[in-house]
Parts: structure tokens; sequence; C-alpha cells
């Protein structure tokens, strides 16, 4: 069997500017891979590189060839365990750029087969969470106005961005707009164990599920001082990257945080939460700011999640491609018979 693959970058504008602790980002650059079949069926994935994990749209383009070569080598889109072998082999890290190239072929796979991937691994799309919508850090009224607004849309789980010496107030305007809306916090390694342990006290008086990764992923032992003494359940975001950092983060937090992004690949996300739930841990699935030729791919995984935060492609002005529908935070798999991970092209 012959594939031909091809990529492209695609600046995608935010509908607004988006900060978090790190710094603000007002586009996002993706890069999205088609993979075709001799019968012209395509396949469609989307890398969203992240500088905090050493890549970009530049990095990504530089190794696309290698792995789509890998890809074209092995010729056959289902022998997806062969393919994700070859990828890791043939590029070392890069895991946005492995997942771009990973979605692809599960896309052109289950596009080939005519069913929906989340019906090729067998999942019951109605065992799907919601997914949070995020707030990013901003001005006091403005971030209740974006509560305000969200509520409106229909999301009943709000993740709210803190790491600022405002953090009470930004909390307290949000639970007065969403008095009702179940609230996440991520703190993006913004605080101290001991301002992290202070901060889950007046969090967990307010209603809020959890907090995200409170401390630096370079403090491991941060991270499990906080886990030990926190009023709240612990999310691992930053120190969860890889399947061998499962088991460090075990006794250390309640909910491990995969991210296509940062496995580099489907099969590895679905490894990685199996990995999990043997420790005892419950899973969620993030995102970057990504199109729906990824996101798409990750609200696939959506029924063997605790919990989801799949809304990188709402944040975005315009999305060149289509995707599951996310209206309202409900992540209806079920709703669609389109097969492969769901992604169009909104041409189509």
């Amino acid at each position: 069997m012959s594939l031909d693959a091809t990529f492209e970058r695609a600046s995608l504008p935010l509908e607004n500017p988006f900060t978090i602790a790190r710094g603000t980002q007002t586009d996002a650059e993706n890069v999205i891979v088609q993979i075709a079949d001799e019968a012209g069926m395509t396949g469609v994935g989307g890398a969203a590189p992240s500088a905090h994990y050493g890549e970009t749209a530049d990095t990504v383009e530089a190794v696309l060839p290698d792995l789509l070569d890998a890809v074209e080598r092995v010729g056959d889109p289902h022998a997806l365990h062969e393919i994700e072998g070859e990828l890791a082999t043939a590029v070392n890290d890069n895991p946005a750029a492995r997942a771009a190239v990973s979605i692809a072929v599960h896309d052109l796979a289950a596009k080939r087969l005519g069913v929906p991937l989340h019906r090729l691994w067998g999942l019951d799309p109605s065992a799907a969470p919601a997914t949070s919508y995020t707030i990013g850090l901003d001005e006091t009224e403005r971030v209740r106005e974006k509560a305000e607004e969200a509520v409106e849309a229909g999301y009943r789980v709000l993740k709210i961005k803190l790491g600022t010496d405002r953090d009470r107030e930004l909390i307290d305007a949000v639970r007065e707009a969403a008095p009702d809306a179940r609230l996440r916090v991520d703190a993006n390694e913004a605080w101290t164990p001991r301002e992290a342990v202070d901060k889950t006290e007046w969090l967990a008086e307010r209603d809020v599920a959890f907090v995200e990764q409170p401390v630096p992923a370079e403090d491991p032992e941060g991270l499990r001082f906080v886990y030990e003494r926190s009023a709240l359940p612990i999310a691992a975001d930053e120190s969860c990257v890889t399947l061998s950092d499962i088991p460090a983060i075990a006794d250390r937090c309640d909910i491990a945080n995969l991210k296509l992004m940062k496995t580099g690949g489907l099969l590895e996300a679905r490894r990685m939460i199996a990995a999990a739930r043997a420790h005892g841990l419950e899973v969620m699935c993030g995102c970057m700011i990504e199109s729906n030729a990824s996101i798409a791919a990750a609200a696939q995984l959506a029924p063997l999640l605790d919990y989801a935060d799949l809304d990188g492609s709402l944040l975005l002005a315009e999305d060149p491609y289509d995707g599951v529908d996310l209206s309202g935070g409900e992540i209806r798999l079920g709703d669609s018979d389109r097969a492969g991970t769901g992604a169009r092209p909104r041409s189509e």
C-alpha cells in the first residue's frame, strides 16, 4: 500500500488574548498533517507545539519529513503500533510532531473502516465527561465577565487560571458570577509549596473541585508536600509528561493530566491512562490551544477519562477545522456518525 503525506503551518488567532502565570498568547501556531491512501482517503492531525516543552512550529516542521518517511515506509495505516514505534525511533522527543502524525494515521485507519475512532476502540460515547472551559488571567472585572459569558453559553465546568497576588479576588469574582458552576483551578507552577497549601484551604471554602499543578515540576518534593497537606485534590500536569512519570507522581497527586502534545501519540496516551489507573490515580486529558485537527482526536479518549479539559479550539477566533461538538461543554461523541476523529475542513 502507498501513503502520501503532507503538512502545512497554520497561524490561528485567538478570540481574546490568553494569559497564564507564564505569559500571554494572542495566536497559536499549529502544524497540520495530512496522510492519504491510494484511494484518496485522507487522515488529518495537528501539532500544537509548546516552547515550555522545547518545541516550536519550526522544530515540528524540521522533524516532520523524517516522521512522515517512517509512516510511508510502514505503508499500512492499520499497523498503528508499528507506526508509533517507528515514529519514536525516527525522532527522539518532539512529542507534538509525533502526536500530529499519530492522530492523522488513526483518523485514516478509522475512516477506512467507516467508524468513529472511539467505536474502533470499543468505547461508550455516553461515558464522556463534560469538558471545562478555561478563563485566563485578566483584570478582575474582565474575569467576572468571562465567567458570566461562559455560563450563559451553557458551560457548567470552569477552569480558572491563577498565579498572581490577586488569586483570592479572582476566584471570588468567578464564584459570584457563576455560583452553580463546578470550578477547577490551575496555577501553572506559580506557587510555593506552603503558599499552595494555604490557598487550597480558602479555595475549598469556595467549593473548588481540585487544583492543577500548584508548584514547579522541578520540585517533586514540593508537590508531595502539597499533596499530603492540601485541603483539595491535586492534579499533576507539567509534572506528568510521559509514561515514565506516572509511577513518580503516584504518591504526589490524585489526578494525572495527560495531553496528546506531551504523550507523542494516541497509543501512548492510552498506555498512560492505563498506567494511571493501575497506580490508583484519576485521569484528565487536557490540551494546548489547538485546532480541531487534534482536539477532535483527544475527544475520542473522553470515555476513558474522569475529567476533560479540551477547550483549546473553543478559544480560537476561527478554526479551519470542524470537529466533535463541544458546545456548552458536552462532548457529543454519539451525536455524529463521522468516521475517524471527526475532524473535517470547514470548507467541506
